[in-house]
């Protein structure tokens, strides 16, 4: 029996708890919550653009969604059926990654981290559920993004706090952490894609809800190994202050946050334009069986989950070779070529595919492994840029600041989507190919002229 087993009461970084693959118990639970929480959100992502295109904005649907008539006149203005889908897919997906900054800030001053998870897992599956009734459409998307702001920042700082500062463990803790997400973003298209597509859309965001009910259950049974994290008091201990370089830091990571969401717009737009794409045009019989559309997103995890493995063991073994490897930056660089080069694959794909014509599944799965390098070298990366550069008083905001670059992408995102049906493939493409082009003459700009200054002097954040 472990020390966590033995007492009722949580204790912080207890280095003899090591029932969960010599790590706390605590982290078994996280993960698999954690897990149980990427699975929803990812069904809801996948299935999204597709159910409002082949369902729910059709005619015969959209006039009873409550309050939709309302919104379209005034957000959404002459736009309906797949520009109006991916105008509402852009706005949903930017503001998921917008709230868990006041999520965090709900936690961290009111409610405490434990009270908020619970309170954003039961919001989150009361979202589920209510896609199983159209008309409830638009109150289905705010308690989703609601829930996914209480939940998500305040899941990822309980693992931090399972561990004492000096415990060498916390690395390897967030990797397992990381591991269940991917699993997660994996499986759920093969589940809940496959349910919402063949079987019916409300059994697949049925499937979302369940399983985060499930997550939230486990998340309570596992509370006496999970730390409290109550709200911090007024007569705590001293903040760090700022010192006097380190808000030109916090001004070029701000600079740099728009320059990311413009370099991510291939990667995001995965979940809407591309989704529908692959739904009417891809030839996606395979040994006479027919598959979803919604596996390429499963293709793409899987993807992103093994050049996530390969390109770290590449940087290691190349540093072993010669000693050195590119900065955070110069590997951003690289990974912007790779990304370039997946948004030139869907011009290939849609260039041979012609007029009218079926696209083989060749070049998108070439786009998919193209960008899974560049995804590899950039979005991991760049958290750890801001991780370093970030002024150790202020590292949590820095972190919500970093998350600003999802927004913003996931709203471009939207308002490029809307394009998809005006204008030519190959154009669409290309347009997402220059995106990256831009995203990359930003880094360059950056490195040269901002990022020598900006990291001397930078001082490593502590853990909390």
């Amino acid at each position: 029996m472990s020390v966590a087993e033995a007492t009722p009461d949580f204790e912080r970084g207890d280095p003899n708890d090591r029932a969960f693959l010599g790590h706390p118990k605590g982290l078994g639970y996280l993960s698999f919550v954690e897990g149980c929480e990427r699975f929803s959100y990812y069904s809801m992502q996948t299935l999204l653009t597709l159910y409002m295109v082949n369902y729910l904005l059709l005619p015969g649907h959209v006039e009873g969604v409550v309050g939709l008539g309302w919104l379209r006149g005034w957000h959404y203005p002459g736009l309906g059926g797949q520009p109006l889908s991916s105008a509402i897919f852009g706005d949903y997906t930017s503001l998921v990654y917008l709230t868990p900054i006041l999520g965090g800030i709900v936690a961290d001053r009111f409610i405490g981290r434990r009270a908020a998870l619970i309170a954003g897992g039961a919001i989150m599956a009361l979202g589920h559920f209510l896609m199983a009734f159209e008309h409830l459409f638009l109150l289905a998307l705010v308690s989703l993004i609601v829930g996914v702001g209480l939940f998500k920042g305040n899941i990822a700082s309980q693992v931090g706090a399972l561990y004492k500062p000096s415990d060498l463990r916390r690395a390897m803790a967030f990797q397992i952490f990381y591991i269940a997400i991917n699993v997660s973003v994996i499986i759920a298209p093969l589940i809940s894609g496959t349910l919402g597509q063949k079987v019916g859309w409300h059994w697949g965001f049925g499937c979302a809800g369940v399983v985060m009910v499930a997550g939230l259950l486990l998340f309570l049974k596992g509370t006496p190994y999970l730390p409290d994290n109550a709200p911090a008091s007024k007569g705590g201990a001293a903040r760090e202050r700022m010192g006097p370089g380190d808000w030109p830091r916090v001004l070029a990571l701000v600079l740099l946050v728009p320059a990311m969401a413009i370099g991510l717009l291939t990667n995001q737009q995965i979940f809407n334009a591309y989704l529908v794409w692959a739904d009417k045009s891809f030839d996606l019989r395979v040994g006479g069986l027919s598959i979803p559309s919604s596996w390429m997103i499963t293709i793409d995890a899987a993807l992103s989950f093994g050049m996530l493995v390969a390109v770290a063991a590449f940087w290691k073994w190349r540093a072993s070779r010669t000693g050195r490897e590119p900065d955070e930056l110069g590997k951003m660089i690289i990974g912007s070529f790779f990304t370039i080069g997946g948004g030139l694959c869907l011009y290939m794909a849609a260039a041979t595919a012609g007029p009218g014509g079926k696209v083989g599944l060749f070049w998108p799965l070439m786009f998919h492994f193209v960008n899974a390098i560049g995804f590899a070298n950039i979005l991991p990366v760049s958290l750890a840029l801001f991780s370093k550069i970030a002024p150790r008083a202020i590292n949590s905001t820095v972190i919500g600041i970093y998350y600003l670059a999802f927004f913003l992408a996931n709203k471009i995102v939207g308002i490029v989507g809307e394009w998809f049906t005006t204008m030519p493939t190959t154009q669409f493409w290309l347009l997402h190919a220059a995106s990256a082009a831009v995203g990359l003459v930003a880094f360059v700009l950056f490195k040269l002229l901002v990022s020598d200054r900006m990291v001397a002097g930078a001082a490593e954040p502590l853990p909390e």
